[in-house]
């Protein structure tokens, strides 16, 4: 999918089990690109799930763009933020925008109280042992400069939760720039949410791996 303003701009979607998702989220791409050049829809299927940071690899093989954007395809993210991040980049040439839930105008609807405490309490967790200079680590609505993403990715060893907060650490250990956008996530539409006790787990495991190594 290309895209007016920082050049050709390509979206990954990581589509394991969101077949009923599928149809919306790419109508609401249509909308969002029909003012800009450019064609989108198609998919690289893989034989299994192999993990998140595989899907990126296996997608940027495909991307045409020299940036590009992530984004999950349960309907959390809504696709109208993407002009945003184009226009957050420009103002700063960064080389990563992320979307976040905890700034400004962001938030997050159709979580229950527990769930917001979970999320609030892993952010300041993340916030008082990394000092990432980003107000949102685990979210997954992001734009990269293509050659930015490719790095981090050779750099990225985490999985899971953990995989997007080290990309961000990796980041600005690496000196790259990081812009932020307040989006609205909304809990997903079709399919059972990911979230589950051993996901909390590996979470904590992985960010005292990340606060011990970094």
């Amino acid at each position: 999918m290309a895209a007016r303003g920082p050049g050709r701009v390509s979206v990954l979607l990581p589509t394991y089990n969101e077949r009923d998702n599928l149809p919306l989220v790419v109508w609401l791409l249509a909308r969002t690109f029909r003012d800009r050049t450019g064609v989108f829809g198609l998919l690289r299927p893989r034989a299994k799930k192999l993990g998140l940071g595989t899907a990126y690899i296996h997608g940027m093989k495909y991307a045409t763009g020299n940036f590009i954007v992530i984004m999950d395809a349960d309907l959390s993210h809504h696709p109208k933020f993407i002009p945003e991040f184009i226009r957050k980049q420009q103002e700063g040439n960064f080389d990563i925008v992320s979307g976040t839930r905890y700034k400004g105008n962001g938030g997050v609807y159709g979580w229950d109280l527990k769930r917001k405490l979970i999320s609030r309490g892993a952010n300041f967790l993340t916030q008082v042992l990394l000092r990432p200079g980003a107000s949102d680590l685990t979210g997954s609505f992001r734009l990269y400069r293509k050659e930015v993403l490719e790095k981090l990715m050779e750099k990225c060893v985490s999985k899971g939760y953990v995989f997007q907060m080290e990309m961000i650490v990796r980041a600005r250990q690496l000196g790259f720039t990081v812009g932020e956008v307040p989006i609205s996530f909304v809990d997903r539409v079709y399919g059972e949410s990911k979230l589950g006790g051993n996901e909390i787990v590996s979470f904590l495991k992985g960010l005292l791996t990340l606060f011990a190594t970094t």
